[in-house]
């Protein structure tokens, strides 16, 4: 039996949202290929580079290499939750009509979500505090930008093994990952999108929620474990997640009025 929620290319493609399906598409694209979440991780998978320890080896670097540090400090997740944003607001427009309700909530929960991010992020203060350490002129100076360094790096750093998240990344991961299972559920409702497409988003959000879970409850000792098994599984498919909702996202863009195929 078909679904009686299906919905017509005239439904889902009218003109005045024709633009946001292709700019969301093309953020999830580019959010998936390029600007994937811990790009720094990555660099560091695949090259001779490590993250630094201590601050004054984060100063270094910043002086030495900026690009790197401020990779490695996940300047890059600014972009990747930026254009993330963009294709929450256009799955909501998608998907609106096969659940209004559940859709605004998603979508609000990632954009409070990645609001949280860009609030907790230090890439740039860090980079301020190494600018200045090059510049001190005394120890007491140094001493003190040492101590700001460590206290950025408490709120934020999570590029080394055995450092977790602070409050603002903790709670950006859990609400996108909340609004990511939500999302997904409702694409099963929908002739939208596919169910392989929801069924990649599900798998990603439950890693991240089954870290987030754990990093709550579990003693200290555990969380690094569960941190390896759950962490790069869940990049991984909300790559290929950011990937298919891109694609369909900018296919929706580019269709005239007239009836859409199902996805199945």
């Amino acid at each position: 039996m078909k679904m009686t929620n299906q919905v017509t290319n005239a439904e889902i493609t009218d003109a005045d949202w024709k633009s946001l399906y292709k700019v969301g598409g093309v953020a999830a694209l580019i959010a998936g290929v390029i600007f994937r979440r811990n790009l720094g991780v990555e660099i560091s998978l695949f090259s001779q580079h490590t993250p630094p320890v201590t601050v004054s080896d984060w100063f270094t670097l910043l002086q030495g290499n900026r690009l790197l540090g401020l990779a490695y400090l996940n300047l890059f997740d600014i972009v990747d939750y930026a254009l993330v944003g963009l294709m929450f607001l256009a799955l909501y427009v998608a998907l609106r009509r096969a659940n209004e309700s559940y859709m605004a909530i998603a979508t609000t929960l990632g954009l409070v979500g990645i609001a949280a991010y860009f609030a907790s992020n230090t890439a740039f203060s860090m980079l301020s505090l190494s600018d200045q350490y090059a510049a001190a002129t005394t120890d007491a100076q140094r001493s003190m930008l040492l101590a700001a360094g460590q206290a950025m790096l408490a709120i934020s750093d999570s590029s080394n093994p055995g450092t977790h998240p602070g409050t603002g990344l903790y709670m950006s991961l859990l609400l996108i990952a909340v609004a990511g299972m939500i999302t997904s559920v409702v694409m099963l409702r929908s002739a939208v999108f596919n169910r392989a497409t929801a069924y990649v988003g599900i798998l990603a959000s439950a890693f991240d929620l089954a870290f987030c879970i754990a990093f709550a409850f579990l003693p200290a000792v555990d969380i690094d474990l569960v941190a390896v098994c759950t962490i790069p599984a869940a990049g991984l498919l909300l790559m290929i997640w950011h990937i298919l909702v891109g694609r369909r996202l900018y296919q929706l863009g580019c269709l005239e009025k007239k009836t859409l195929p199902q996805q199945s």
